[in-house]
This record gives structure tokens, C-alpha cells and sequence, in this order.
């Protein structure tokens, strides 16, 4: 029997450590640090910050580790995956150099120029001076990024020249690579691709919701809620995406030496133009993590194994009903979330930032937690996560009410 480790200390985490341990051939699933939230499934939790390679690398070693999975972006940039090969450690994500695609936007955006993969037009800036007087030019909105990494919130879509500016001001703050892109307006979509070499398999579509509040009002955070599958993606336009983004991303990948194995996360959104890259990112997203791995009708780690060993997985989702979850966070999310606000427990659900024991969680960061249902229709799923809420003592914790709204407009 397996063990495997997860890299990694959220609601995503809980959900991959979740599918491992549901595969037949697996009996132990350690998460590296983990939190005690997962301990109520039977999950292992290890002290150890995704950043210390070499304690993550002993760890694996010393428990005979046969499939290490990284779960978030940063240790991912920071190159774990080259470390793990480097010791011989078998890994499931991309290299330092391929996690550039999510960890810089220039290099996204100079990529998909590179290979004519549809995307919203764009300006370099390098300090402020230049950025503003091109930013008072150019038509509203205007979409301002962050060049490096900013756990989903370095994106500020500003409609009017003051909100440009006070984004431009902080974001030269934190870098000196600052973009600007011209907006796409259209209909947002995750579509997300387990990646080993020339074989891919393709997840469920799922759509995120990156506002804080209703309405998709309020700052952009990590996440607030997700569903899957997406009525308005159709069969027809999951093809034009894999014919226009997913496989020029990969043959571009392949021709810069750049192939891997992992995940090709595209952050989609259907225009008028037709189908166009959002942004990319190179591991699974969270929160449609945690309700695209139940979908899966089969070994979740065979198919990684498969994927890693460059065999094409043969794989099989789910098709009769639809998978929703809504994101509890701290009060103060996503700029200040309060620390030690109760966390409720309950069965099924995937926990994040959360510390105490798994009798008692108490919130350390922003997202805590995330509640998810299934139905045959999305209006039924939603209604189902929505009255399991209104039943848990959820005291000061924030979450949306209007999670899976889009998926039923006409």
C-alpha cells in the first residue's frame, strides 16, 4: 500500500488528500503542514512549511513517500519540483522554469504572444511615471496586474482614472513590473488539465467567483465559491479551447523545453471574440478543486501515476449532477482577516486556515472553510449547500449568497 504526500495547508489540499486517500491503493495520506481540519478525515498532518525542501524531501524519504502532489503556487515558483527530482523523489507539478507561466505575468503574456494564443492586449510598465500618463489615455476599464505571484488578489479591474491610479500606486509599491491590459468583458470560466508530457486529461469546466461580496462586488480574493459542470460551456466551446489555448499552450511549452508534469490551469472567459486566456496558473485552483476531484469516477492516484510514468490515463467525470461549494472566511478578508473566530465542524467539508483541534478550529488566515453539495440541477445544488448553512452555526463568519447565480442565467 502508498503513502503520499500533499504539499500544502488548504481547502484544496483537504480535497486532493481526500481523492488519495480514496484510492484502493493507498493508505496513508500526509499533508505537509496541513491543519488540523483534515485531521477529521483521516488525514496526517505534518508541521513542516511548504518552503523547507529539504525537511519536505527527509519527510518523504524517511516515511517512504511514493507520490509527493503540490498543491499551492508558491512553492511551486520557488522550485520544489526540481528539488524532489534532483534527490530522486518521485513529484507530481512543474518546474521552476514552466511555473513561470503562472508565477510571472510578463512571461505569460510574452508566451501567448509568442504562440498567437487569444488574450486581452497589453502594456509593460516599469515604473509609475510611464504607467500613469499611458493609463490616462487608454479606454475603461482598464485591468491593473501585479507581474509576480499575489495569491489571486494582484488583479485590480478599474473602471474609472482614479481607481487606476490608486492601483498603479500600490501595485509599484510591491514590484517594478507592473501590466496593464485592455478588458475583456464575457462570461468566466476554469478549465483546468492534468498534464504528463504529450498526454493530458481534461477536468470538468467550473466556474470560480473572485469577488468578496454579492454581485461580484468588493475586493478580489482567493475565492469565494465555485461550481461545476457550466451550463453556458458547451461540448463546442470546451473543443475550441482545447484546439485554440490548451494544446498551443502545451506544444509552445514542449518547443521551449518546457514540457512537465502537472497541472495547465486556464483561466478562461468566453467573448464576443470568442474564447480568450484570462491568465494561466500551473496547479489546481481553489476553491473548484474541492468540487471537480468528487466528480471523478475512478483512482485518483493511479491516473497521477499514469500521467507521471507519460501513459495516457483513461479516465471517466460524472455527468448527471452538479457539484457546488460556498467559501467561509474571517471577518476582514481579504486584507485583514481576524484570527481566533470560531470555526464550526462538519462532515464533508474542506478546511483551509484554521488551527486548534479538529473538535475546535478557530481561524488563522482568511478562508476557513467550504461547504459543498450535489444535485441533478445547479439551482438544486445551490439550495442544498445554501440550507446546510443556514443550519451551522456559522457566528461571525462571511460567505456569499449568490454562488452558482450565473450558471442560471439564460
Amino acid at each position: 500500500m502508498a503513502t503520499v504526500l500533499i504539499i500544502g495547508n488548504g481547502g484544496r489540499e483537504h480535497a486532493i488528500a481526500k481523492a488519495m486517500l480514496a484510492s484502493p491503493q493507498v493508505d496513508t495520506v500526509i499533508c505537509a503542514p496541513g491543519n488540523p481540519g483534515m485531521q477529521r478525515d483521516g488525514i496526517q498532518t505534518v508541521a513542516i512549511d511548504e518552503l523547507d525542501f529539504d525537511g519536505l524531501a527527509t519527510l518523504a524519504r524517511q516515511q517512504m513517500v511514493s507520490l509527493t502532489f503540490v498543491g499551492p503556487e508558491v512553492p511551486l515558483a520557488a522550485g520544489i519540483v526540481d528539488y524532489f527530482q534532483a534527490a530522486g523523489l518521485a513529484i507530481f507539478g512543474p518546474r521552476q522554469a514552466t511555473a513561470q507561466l503562472e508565477s510571472s505575468k510578463l512571461f505569460a503574456k510574452d508566451f501567448m504572444s509568442r504562440y498567437q494564443i487569444p488574450t486581452a492586449d497589453y502594456q509593460v510598465f516599469h515604473d509609475l511615471a510611464s504607467a500613469q500618463a499611458y493609463s490616462q489615455t487608454a479606454a475603461l476599464p482598464q485591468v491593473i496586474k501585479v507581474d509576480g505571484l499575489a495569491a489571486g488578489k494582484g488583479v485590480t479591474v478599474a473602471t474609472t482614472l482614479v481607481q487606476t491610479e490608486q492601483a498603479l500606486v500600490a501595485a509599484f509599491a510591491t514590484t517594478d513590473t507592473v501590466l496593464i491590459e485592455g478588458f475583456m468583458a464575457g462570461f468566466e470560466f476554469s478549465q483546468m488539465v492534468l498534464v504528463g508530457g504529450d498526454n493530458y486529461v481534461l477536468l470538468p469546466t467550473a466556474q470560480d467567483h473572485k469577488r468578496l461580496q454579492d454581485g461580484d462586488l468588493g475586493p478580489n480574493t482567493g475565492g469565494m465559491g465555485a461550481y461545476s459542470p457550466v451550463p453556458q460551456i458547451t461540448p463546442a466551446i470546451v473543443q475550441t479551447t482545447i484546439q485554440t489555448i490548451i494544446e498551443p499552450t502545451l506544444c509552445g511549452l514542449k518547443a521551449e523545453g518546457l514540457s512537465f508534469e502537472g497541472i495547465l490551469y486556464v483561466g478562461g472567459i468566453l467573448t464576443a471574440q470568442g474564447v480568450q486566456v484570462i491568465e494561466y496558473n500551473l496547479r489546481l485552483g481553489d476553491p473548484e478543486t474541492q468540487i471537480l476531484l468528487p466528480q471523478l469516477q475512478g483512482d485518483f492516484y493511479q491516473l497521477i501515476l499514469d500521467l507521471l510514468q507519460h501513459r495516457q490515463p483513461t479516465v471517466s467525470w460524472q455527468k448527471s449532477e452538479t457539484y457546488l461549494g460556498v467559501v467561509l472566511a474571517a471577518p476582514g478578508y481579504p486584507n485583514m482577516p481576524e484570527t481566533h473566530v470560531p470555526v464550526p465542524t462538519l462532515a464533508g467539508a474542506d478546511y483551509a486556515s484554521v488551527a486548534g483541534t479538529p473538535d475546535h478550529l478557530v481561524s488563522v488566515g482568511g478562508r476557513v472553510m467550504m461547504v459543498t453539495a450535489k444535485a441533478a440541477t445547479l439551482a438544486a445544488a445551490q439550495t442544498a449547500v445554501y440550507r446546510q448553512l443556514t443550519q451551522l452555526s456559522t457566528g461571525r463568519l462571511i460567505y456569499r449568497h449568490d454562488i452558482g447565480d450565473k450558471g442560471l442565467q439564460n
